[in-house]
């Protein structure tokens, strides 16, 4: 009997471990898939858990519906990350969506949620779709000014107002890629496990996107802590 154990700076989150379906490295990171007794199949990227398929659409639902029901009629979206295919899914219920753009650098990781979690990398099928297997920020320099209604980031760890990447072109990047108007939602850290200071926070996206910024939560259960949406509009 195996457990899986998820610690997080105090804490720890236990899954008892069925059988190990899957285990391999990629090019950029360490990829397994156990069955759990309680959860379903899960995904862990180098030792830490992704998903799971008894609560991954509370993620999922939350990081797609929340900026592209902010916004009339979003057309042309881009996914960051979010390699799973579950966003994607989400995605394709919103039937003004024209063209679905998603930027994921790890080939193999697509192709073992194909394998492993067919339910989730579903999104995948929707003819809308079009795959672009490229670092983000490499994708983002060739995108047009005012391309995109709607950037979804789910390609990090919970962003900090410290994080090494609002030293970095992305996310004035990403506020070229919007059009006037457009919203861009990434996953931030709690407001419960850790201090933080989320006035620095939003007025960093503030003072690149120079629109409103809301911040939303919502709770999955194998997650040490809650899941956050900052939501930030481009002045239009």
């Amino acid at each position: 009997m195996l457990l899986f154990i998820m610690y997080l700076e105090g804490q720890a989150h236990f899954l008892k471990v069925e059988k190990v379906l899957f285990e391999g490295k990629s090019k950029y990171q360490r990829i397994m898939v156990f069955q759990s007794s309680g959860y379903g199949k899960v995904f862990v990227l180098d030792g830490a858990l992704q998903l799971t398929e008894k609560d991954e659409f509370s993620y999922q639902e939350m990081m797609t519906h929340l900026p592209l029901c902010s916004i009339p009629a979003p057309n042309k979206v881009l996914l960051i990350g979010g390699g799973d295919g579950g966003i994607l899914r989400e995605i394709s219920r919103h039937n003004s969506v024209d063209q679905m753009d998603i930027c994921e650098i790890d080939t193999m990781l697509i192709d073992v949620y194909k394998e492993f979690f067919p339910d989730i990398a579903v999104g995948y099928d929707d003819p809308r779709v079009t795959l672009h297997v490229q670092d983000g920020t490499a994708f983002l320099k060739s995108v047009p000014n005012a391309t995109y209604d709607a950037i979804i980031v789910d390609a990090f760890d919970p962003i900090r107002p410290e994080h090494e990447l609002f030293g970095s072109p992305f996310f004035k990047l990403t506020a070229k890629a919007l059009r006037p108007g457009g919203v861009m939602c990434i996953q931030a850290e709690s407001l419960w496990y850790q201090p933080l200071n989320i006035d620095k926070l939003v007025s960093s996206f503030r003072h690149i996107f120079l629109g409103s910024i809301s911040y939303a939560w919502t709770a999955v259960p194998t997650y040490p802590r809650h899941a956050c949406f900052p939501l930030s509009s481009l002045n239009s």
